[in-house]
C-alpha cells in the first residue's frame, strides 16, 4: 500500500502562487505515473497535471496550461505542483494520485491522498 499525504493548500488572492507537496510512503513513486486532481464542491473529479516514472515529460489540462508545473523528486519521494497566477476558478480540494500507467483518468488511479484544500479569493 502507498499512503500520500499533500500539504501547502490554503487561501491565496487571485494573481498569487501556491506549490503544493504529495509525500508518499509504503511504496517508492519512482514506479508510479503521478498526477494531480482537483474537486470543487458539485462538480466531478478533474485532472489537472500527470508526470512520467522519470520526470521527463508532463502533460496538464489546458485550464492550467502554462499556470501550473508538475515535478517530482523520486529521491524524496514527493510529488509537486507549482501554482501560478491562480484565479478564483482554481478554488478546489486538490489531490495527487499514483497509477501504473499513462493516463488521465482518475478511475485507472490506484492510489489517492485526502486532499488539501485551495481556495482562491478575487
Amino acid at each position: 500500500q502507498m499512503q500520500l499525504v499533500e500539504s501547502g493548500g490554503g487561501l491565496v488572492q487571485a494573481g498569487g502562487s501556491l506549490r503544493l507537496s504529495c509525500a508518499a510512503s509504503g511504496r517508492v513513486i519512482s514506479a508510479y505515473y503521478m498526477a494531480w486532481f482537483r474537486q470543487a464542491p458539485g462538480k466531478e473529479r478533474e485532472f489537472v497535471a500527470v508526470i512520467r516514472r522519470s520526470g521527463d515529460s508532463t502533460h496538464q489540462a489546458d485550464s492550467v496550461k502554462g499556470r501550473f508545473t508538475i515535478s517530482r523528486d523520486n529521491a524524496k519521494n514527493t510529488v509537486y505542483l507549482q501554482m501560478n497566477s491562480l484565479a478564483p476558478e482554481d478554488t478546489a480540494l486538490y489531490y495527487c494520485a499514483a497509477a501504473n500507467l499513462w493516463t488521465m483518468s482518475p478511475a485507472q488511479y490506484i492510489y489517492w491522498g485526502q486532499g488539501t484544500q485551495v481556495t482562491v479569493s478575487s
